[in-house]
């Protein structure tokens, strides 16, 4: 097949991003559109938006003949009330998991070893020593078992913790017996530590709540590395404030959230701005996909990933 009569044409972003995809299979052609301006084609067989902005672009699609939509992120929520009509889209499982289960062990040890406590002292040159409650031997609850939470418990088995899971359906997976989220009650008396890695949505939103909280044991972790409204925020700063709950979070509710609000003062707390997936490890396993869906489309064969239309 000539270069000259492409079969699929992809659009990418950056050049970063067009450089990682590397050379394309006969038949494609890769052109580089940051959808900053007006499509290069009127037909564009796959269009990769620009990762963090891609809410403020897709009605650059209104006009165009496009076949798929392919994001970089996880997350959909809101994006089919952005996405012009018909476009079916693909979010991007298999990209951010790495790297959201790494930043999802990172809090919980830095939490459990008191690890902000040092960077203030440090700050202060203070040599200020502590006896931290250690990550080995507690019992983590993985609420949500897709692709990040296997991830995730992945990278906890080797601290020696006692790993459960729940999910929205009960079975056993990679080894690991998972409980039905309906069992959530009884489980978390005994949790130490909670990790959310569930999507969001109706059926998620505030599935942390008063009661939630009040079911953990004094001094439990309650880690969030999915989407902010999984958790009732005013129920968590009050648990907070009584001090018997402390809590990791890489989302939040609101979002970003407010210089004055008291999450950022409150002893216990320990907040990253929205960056799980956001380290070198995305740039590989975005372009690997983005690739995986050009061999695919070519080969008359449908694209993976597909959530919206299609």
């Amino acid at each position: 097949m000539s270069h000259d009569i492409p079969r699929l044409t992809v659009t990418v972003p950056t050049e970063q991003l067009a450089e990682d995809v590397g050379p394309l299979p006969d038949g494609a052609e890769l052109l580089v559109w940051a959808m900053d301006g007006d499509a290069p084609r009127e037909h564009i067989d796959i269009v990769v938006p620009p990762y963090m902005s891609m809410s403020d672009v897709l009605d650059r699609l209104t006009d165009v003949d496009v076949r798929l939509v392919q994001s970089q992120s996880i997350g959909y929520e809101g994006v089919e009330d952005l996405l012009p009509a018909g476009l079916p889209f693909a979010n991007a499982a298999s990209v951010h998991e790495t790297s959201t289960a790494e930043l999802a062990v990172a809090l919980t040890l830095a939490s459990q070893r008191e690890l902000p406590a040092f960077v203030r002292a440090q700050d202060e040159g203070r040599w200020a020593p502590v006896f931290a409650t250690s990550l080995a031997d507690r019992r983590v609850l993985l609420v949500g078992f897709g692709g990040v939470g296997k991830a995730i418990a992945d990278r906890l088995l080797p601290f020696e913790v006692e790993l459960s899971a729940v999910a929205r359906t009960a079975r056993v997976e990679d080894g690991m017996t998972v409980r039905a989220i309906d069992e959530l009650p009884e489980l978390l008396g005994r949790a130490e530590i909670v990790i959310l890695s569930l999507p969001g949505g109706d059926e998620t939103r505030h599935i942390v709540d008063d009661a939630f909280l009040a079911a953990l044991p004094d001094g439990a972790l309650v880690v969030n590395v999915g989407r902010g409204p999984l958790i009732d925020t005013d129920a968590l700063v009050d648990h907070i404030r009584r001090g018997r709950i402390r809590t990791a979070l890489d989302v939040t509710d609101p979002e970003p959230l407010p210089a004055d609000h008291p999450l950022w003062t409150l002893p216990g707390v320990l907040i990253s701005p929205h960056v799980g997936g956001a380290s070198t490890a995305m740039q590989p396993r975005i372009a690997r996909l983005v690739r995986t869906q050009i061999e695919r489309m070519l080969a008359g064969e449908p694209p993976l990933n597909v959530v919206i239309g299609g």
